[in-house]
């Protein structure tokens, strides 16, 4: 595989390793986590909420319910163009 199918399939995989690994897990988001500091902070700059479609509102939904196609498919695309970039920089 080339660098950039590589990154494709690498950020697909790792995605929700590395969102479990800030916080954002499959029981909810972890207290003292960055997760936890990431909706604190949306909560106070919302009034006391958190956002429907904010940043922190997706990535909890996808640490609770892994990645959908479309995701997945968008994730894959931003790892292929960071893999096409370290490519041509190499």
């Amino acid at each position: 595989l080339d660098l950039r199918a590589r990154a494709r399939t690498g950020s697909v995989v790792l995605a929700p390793v590395v969102l479990g690994a800030v916080g954002f897990t499959s029981a909810g988001i972890a207290a003292g986590s960055y997760a936890a500091s990431m909706m604190s902070a949306a909560a106070v700059a919302n009034g006391g909420g958190v956002a429907a479609g904010s940043a922190v509102a997706v990535l909890q939904s996808v640490g609770m319910a892994g990645l959908s196609t479309a995701a997945s498919a968008a994730v894959a695309g931003a790892g292929g163009t960071v893999g096409a970039v370290v490519a041509a920089l190499i």
